[in-house]
């Protein structure tokens, strides 16, 4: 995989908003910081964050049809459309930036579900994108706490958070956060005896 960092950098700037510019610059950082912190590779990690949410912003119809056209699961349509954006992503971004490293792409295509048995580069763009130092919601705070000392404990508080938020909302729980959620108190436990 052979690309020209500043270039890409340029080209995900221009498909962003500002604000969210500054979460994506924010997630590179802490994903570059938790890939030290826990072992994983800092220039993946940091290429993953930068790429993570390429396609959020783009318009819902521009997603389903990626979704449509492509090798994606269908099922992605049967759920909340924010969730879309990093299947989409990973999809384009190999196609359109020919990112060849399927790392990489696994943690564009999970940072917002995870999944069972994630990769120490998955839970690390998953856990910076839930506590970049731009974000601010109740439970951050914890979960930098938390990720001080345990990336698993962190994000199972992390999707703990993300499905308290679907249900005061009434919302569909997409299967595979329960699955990454359950999986990771498994590997918890696991470890821990």
């Amino acid at each position: 995989m052979r690309l020209d960092f500043e270039r890409l950098k340029a080209t995900v700037k221009r498909e962003l908003p500002a604000k969210r510019w500054q979460h994506t610059v924010g997630v590179m950082k802490s994903s570059v910081q938790l890939a030290q912190k826990y072992g994983a590779d800092p220039a993946k990690a940091e290429l993953a964050g930068l790429l993570h949410d390429y396609c959020k912003y783009w318009p819902v119809e521009k997603q389903r049809q990626v979704i449509l056209e492509s090798d994606l699961s269908k099922d992605l349509l049967l759920f909340d459309k924010p969730l879309w954006h990093g299947p989409v992503g990973a999809y384009v971004v190999q196609r359109d930036f020919g990112v060849d490293d399927e790392e990489v792409l696994d943690a564009i295509r999970y940072h917002t579900s995870g999944r069972e048995g994630m990769t120490l580069l998955e839970k690390v763009v998953c856990l910076a994108d839930y506590i970049e130092p731009g974000r601010d919601y109740p439970e951050v705070a914890h979960l930098r706490t938390l990720a001080e000392t345990s990336m698993e404990k962190a994000l199972i508080a992390g999707f703990d958070s993300t499905i308290r938020f679907l249900l005061s909302r009434g919302e569909k729980i997409f299967p595979l956060t329960l699955l990454s959620r359950n999986a990771l108190i498994d590997e918890l436990r696991k470890k821990e005896g």
